[in-house]
């Protein structure tokens, strides 16, 4: 017996069960790898402080997100489009508006998107970008020596929404539900992999840059 008779029933499963298994590995899976991190905590520090933690590790934040020109003069390549990546991802992501009554419908919460033209642009863009970071990293010898398994995943669980996504928005696969699944399905397999990877990055980040900040801060020292 098949499990699935045709491309509606797959899309509907999509929808329905895979979406919650994914949401919900997704949502323990990053709760978990948070509460590792803040339970760690962080040995009392004895000395006088010097200043207060929370300013500087804000600026930490700020001064950490901008591009520091002896990094940018080392690797432009990888700075200029790594920013054309991010910003075009997060343009498709949370500016595609059903993706935004995605989240509506899950959060309650919805904003105006952009249109669709810039979209869809916004998604070749970042398709691009991908593929000429996975030139650069297959072609630099550094790099490609140091790059893991785990990069190649993650690489092709971030770039397979895009292409599934394009592809199932220009309906160049037929039947249309069959390449809707296939977006989705897509989607899901991020959603599983990112508590588990690097992708966690998203988060961490941003609790790494304000620690540093925070700690240099108290020893008065600009980080």
């Amino acid at each position: 017996m098949e499990l699935f008779t045709n491309a509606n029933d797959l899309l509907l499963w999509a929808r329905g069960d895979a979406f919650t298994i994914a949401l919900a590995i997704f949502v323990i899976g990053v709760m978990i790898r948070l509460l590792e991190i803040l339970l760690l905590g962080r040995k009392k520090d004895l000395s006088e402080p010097r200043a207060m933690e929370w300013g500087p590790g804000l600026r930490t934040i700020l001064t950490r997100s901008l591009v520091d020109p002896a990094t940018f003069k080392r690797a432009p390549f990888v700075i200029v489009v790594g920013y054309i990546w991010h910003i075009c991802f997060f343009i498709v992501l949370l500016l595609f508006v059903p993706h935004i009554e995605l989240i509506h419908n899950l959060l309650g919460v919805q904003w105006p998107g952009l249109a669709t033209p810039l979209v869809d642009a916004s998604t070749v863009i970042a398709m691009l970008a991908l593929l000429a970071m996975l030139w650069h990293r297959l072609t630099d010898p550094l790099l490609k020596f140091l790059t893991t398994f785990e990069d190649y995943l993650v690489w092709l669980v971030t770039f397979l929404p895009l292409l599934t996504g394009y592809i199932a928005f220009h309906r160049m696969i037929e039947p249309y539900p069959l390449a809707l699944a296939m977006h989705i399905l897509s989607a899901e397999l991020l959603l599983v992999i990112f508590p588990f990877s690097k992708l966690m990055h998203v988060f961490t980040v941003f609790l790494a840059r304000w620690y540093t900040g925070a700690t240099m801060g108290r020893k008065g020292v600009q980080s």
